[in-house]
Formats: structure tokens, C-alpha cells, sequence
């Protein structure tokens, strides 16, 4: 993500009364993305005066194109990575706490094929993952009999054994979405569709010229972190000036494209699978939106091209569609696919020869020889909230208040929604958060008993708590207003406008939701059509 390049004609959204005259900040983040949204919480909760500024929607680009996995990255162990794969193991349980309704745990199948790794060095591998950080509801791996077990039926009868193993699931572009809205209730200013044109450096601040389609503002802030994801050298080089002249990118980005496809659903059951393609690689397979398949990933390097401009290509739908079909009974083919995305892995340059082999960890890199300025390079979803941490840390350090005046406070907090107790009680030690959102969604369809038991679960799945502040006062589905399309009421579209920075129906169907797979072009176009006629409403 990134908040200073801008394409097409966007739409600043409005700041609120007691922000709208502010001008300056402590802190001013440059990055709409997982990273900059996680900063600004961490930091709005400390107490400081932050904005973030996103040129585009919030989690329009590589924050929205995850595999949408919270998961350690078992296939780093073999790049020695044991730090980062600690950390993001460390981190699976505190994230499916804090937000049950938008991530949960998910079981993976790997099928074990003798001509890729060996047996035994996959039970090695499996053994560090359960035992290299604390596990309190997921499961540990074990082998199966692919023979017996359900998740051998899709596949070729050649897969006769196999592991299983824990892992969790996330909507990403939510995710995004929730840090965001918790920042802001924490008192961070978060402008989408705003672009920084300029942030010049002194000795004192920066003064950053933000501009969108209501006009160019001019803001002060005592620092800047970078947070621009795939754009955060171009920051650095063209963006960001000092009155000393000195350059202040030091590190060199790798992009790398990672594609994913949808298919129609290949299998019934709720396990997701991990395959071993010949190359190396590993293939996911996992349950998506109740009636397809998700496909991915691709590492592929980009070069030469907007990472905002990054699209699928015929070779890497083939190269999908091959490996997947050497475990599938029933083959996939490029006819089969319904979708398709591409996200932009910003990874720094370790003049590594294969994109695969790039570490995934982040690095922060603070510069004091003006005005402070923290980068960030790198990173992966699943360790956003370690990230964003370190960083508040960092930049209370370079402001004069660090955690020891201002500590971290993320690690046992929740995300928006995510506190179901007041519907559901407090869960006890150890609870499984599937098992939790389970009874909030019982608990929903007891107090909207107009709800059909479909859209509660929607409601439920996307809303979590909030779903109360969606539906207010509504005692029937008439009081949801009309249904611009399938299951989509103008009550919660107003409720997209008005807490979640929606404008378009990208925003609305692809981003805060995946409606848009499940409708028709002519649903999708009239979503698009009821919020370009009920804008600033």
C-alpha cells in the first residue's frame, strides 16, 4: 500500500469535526496496508497524535492478495528462518483471539509425495512447528491414512499417506479493515484516497502536502514512518526530501508477484491441503466462501512494472492449475478458474537467486539525522501486530517516550468486533475461537429472530460485534431497507459508507466483502450504482 501515488480519480474521505482543523500530529504514516493500519493502532492507543494517509482504498493491494493464512511458514524451516517462524507461531494464537469472527484455526492435509521431500524429513519439520512456540487451541500435526480419511477422496489413490497439521485462516482485506477502525477509535485521523505529494524534513518535523479530490492540505508532524509496502523505496527516493539534501534510501526492495485462483469447489470437507510441487514450492488448496476453491501461491519476480498494475499471467494460471492437478483426481483446468488476484511481496533484496528463498521477516530501519523517520521493509500478515509493536516502540523512542513511558498493549487487546462477551460471556482458558464464534452466532439469531439464518451468519462472520451497531434498531428484514442486491440491504451499505471508508463497489464487494464473487455483473453493477448515487450521505 502506499499514500503518494495516485491513478485514478478518488475521493478524500471526510475528517471528523474534531480533527477537521488539526494540523499537526506526532506521527504522520505514509501506507494504507496491514503494516501502516497496525502502526497507527498501536500507536493511537499510546497516546500519540497520529494520521495515516492511503492514496487509494484502505488494503487495495498486497494486504488484500494474501493467501490469507495466519500461519508460521512451515516451508521456511528449510531456509533456516527458526526466529521468523517462531514469531509468527507465537503470534497465530494472540491474532485468533483478538478477532474470532474474522480468523479462525484450519486444519491443512499434506499428501506425502516420496518424489519431493522424505518422510522423515517432514516429521522433523512437523515437530519444530508444534513445539517451536506455545499452543493453547490448536492441535498438533500427525500422519493419516489418505485410504480412510476424508480428505483423501479428491485425491489421485497414488497418495496413500499423509500429515496433518494447524494453522489459521484470516479475511485479510478485514483484517485491515478492523486495525483500522480501532485506530481511529483510538483517535488516529485515517484519510483514504489522499495522496502525499511531498514531506519535506528539518531538524524539527516534516511538513507533508497531502492532496485529494477536496484540495491540498499542508500537515506537521514530529515523524514519519513509512509504511508504503511495495512503493516504500520510491518513498524514500522521490517523495521525501531534506533541507540537508541527504539520501535517505539505504535499502533495496525485491518484488515479488504472488498470484492466487478461484475455482468452483473441489472437495466437501473443511480441511485445506498443502502440496509439494516438484520445483520446491508448495501449493495451497483451501475451502473459500463456502462454495470455491482457493489456489495460490506464485513467486515470480516483477520487474519494470507499477506494483499496483500486477496482474495473473497465462503461466502461472498453467503452473496453478499443473501442480494442484498432480494430486487431484479430477484435474483443474485454466477453463475452471472464476477469479483471480495478484498481491506484491515487498521483500528486501538479499541478492538471493530464488524468489521463494527471500526471507518473509521485516526489518525497521529508523533514521535520526533530521526529523525522525521510521521505514519499514518487508514483513508478512501474520506477524502485522509484532510488527506494528516494535515500530510504536521504536517511534516513541525516537520522540523522547518510550515503552517504558508509553508500553505496548496490543498483544491481549482485541480488534473491532472481536470482544463477543457481551454476547457470549467470558470464554474459558484455552477455548477454540471457532467454538466461541459458534455461540455468537447463536446468540445473534436468538436476538434478531427475523434474521434468515444465512444472512446472520454473514452478518455475524464479517461484523462480529458490531453487528449490533449495523442493525440498531431494525426489527425486520423491512427495516434493513431495500435489497440492492442478493442479501445486501442499503443499511448495511450505509453502514460500509459511513464506518468502513467504502465509496465504490470494489470497496464493498471486493475488499469488505467477497460478495462480489457470489453475484452477477448486473448485482455488481447495481451495488457500484446505489453508492455513486448516495455518496456523502
Amino acid at each position: 500500500m502506499n499514500g503518494y501515488e495516485n491513478n485514478e480519480p478518488t475521493h478524500m474521505t471526510a475528517l471528523s469535526p474534531s480533527s477537521a482543523n488539526a494540523t499537526d500530529y506526532d506521527v504522520l504514516i505514509i501506507g494504507g496496508g496491514i503494516n501502516g493500519c497496525g502502526i497507527a493502532r498501536d500507536l493511537a492507543g499510546r497516546g500519540w497524535r497520529v494520521m495515516l494517509c492511503e492514496k487509494d482504498d484502505l488494503a487495495s493491494h498486497t494486504s488484500s492478495s494474501s493467501t490469507k493464512l495466519i500461519h508460521g511458514g512451515l516451508r521456511y524451516l528449510e531456509y533456516y528462518e527458526f526466529s521468523l517462524v517462531r514469531k509468527a507461531l507465537q503470534e497465530r494464537e494472540v491474532l485468533l483471539k483478538s478477532a474470532p469472527h474474522i480468523m479462525w484455526p484450519l486444519r491443512f492435509v499434506m499428501p506425502h509425495d516420496p518424489n519431493t521431500r522424505p518422510a522423515w524429513l517432514i516429521r522433523i519439520g512437523l515437530f519444530l512447528y508444534d513445539h517451536l512456540a506455545k499452543r493453547e487451541v490448536l492441535p498438533g500435526s500427525r500422519g493419516i491414512d489418505l485410504r480412510t480419511h476424508t480428505a483423501g477422496k479428491p485425491l489421485k489413490p497414488l497418495f496413500k499417506h499423509g500429515f496433518v497439521y494447524s494453522d489459521g485462516w484470516v479475511d485479510d482485506a478485514r483484517l485491515v479493515l478492523l486495525t483500522a477502525v480501532d485506530a481511529k477509535n483510538r483517535g488516529a485521523d485515517i484519510l483514504t484516497r489522499t495522496r502525499c505529494t511531498s514531506a519535506q524534513r528539518d531538524a524539527d518535523g516534516w511538513t507533508a502536502t497531502l492532496e485529494g479530490p477536496d484540495g491540498i492540505r499542508t500537515v506537521r508532524a514530529r515523524a514519519v514512518v513509512n509504511a508504503a509496502g511495495p512503493w516504500a523505496e520510491s518513498f524514500l527516493r522521490g517523495v521525501a526530501h531534506s533541507a540537508r539534501g541527504e539520501q535517505m534510501a539505504t535499502k533495496s526492495l525485491r518484488l515479488v508477484k504472488g498470484s492466487h485462483l478461484v475455482v468452483k469447489r473441489l472437495f466437501e470437507h473443511d480441511h485445506a491441503y498443502i502440496f509439494q510441487s516438484p520445483d520446491k514450492r508448495i501449493i495451497f488448496a483451501i475451502p473459500y466462501q463456502d462454495k470455491f476453491t482457493l489456489i495460490g501461491t506464485t513467486d515470480v519476480e516483477l520487474k519494470g512494472t507499477d506494483p499496483g498494475a500486477a496482474r495473473i499471467s497465462d503461466s502461472e494460471i498453467s503452473y496453478l492449475c499443473e501442480q494442484v492437478s498432480r494430486y487431484f483426481e479430477k484435474p483443474v483446468t485454466p477453463a475452471d478458474v472464476v477469479w483471480t488476484y495478484s498481491g506484491v511481496r515487498p521483500l528486501l533484496d538479499d541478492a538471493s537467486g530464488d524468489p521463494s528463498a527471500v526471507t518473509r521477516d521485516y526489518l525497521l530501519e529508523s533514521n535520526t539525522t533530521g526529523a525522525p523517520l521510521l521505514s519499514v521493509w518487508g514483513g508478512k500478515i501474520t506477524t502485522f501486530r509484532k510488527l506494528a509493536e516494535d515500530a510504536a516502540n521504536e517511534v516513541g523512542t525516537m520522540l523522547g517516550q518510550g515503552p517504558s513511558q508509553r508500553p505496548a498493549w496490543t498483544e491481549d487487546a482485541f480488534l473491532a468486533g472481536g470482544d463477543l462477551s457481551p454476547w457470549i460471556g467470558k470464554g474459558a482458558r484455552g477455548a477454540r475461537p471457532n467454538d466461541e464464534f459458534e455461540r455468537f452466532v447463536a446468540a445473534v439469531q436468538a436476538r434478531y429472530t427475523w434474521l434468515n439464518p444465512q444472512l446472520a451468519r454473514r452478518l455475524a462472520r464479517a461484523y462480529g460485534a458490531r453487528v449490533a451497531d449495523l442493525l440498531g434498531n431494525a426489527a425486520s428484514m423491512a427495516d434493513l431497507g431495500a435489497e440492492i442486491a442478493p442479501g445486501l440491504h442499503e443499511q448495511e451499505l450505509r453502514f460500509m459508507q459511513t464506518n468502513e471508508w467504502v465509496q465504490t463497489g470494489e470497496d464493498a464487494l471486493w475488499r469488505r466483502s467477497k460478495l462480489g464473487l457470489h453475484y452477477t455483473p448486473a448485482q455488481r453493477s447495481a451495488v457500484g450504482l446505489w453508492l455513486d448515487n448516495h455518496k456523502n450521505i
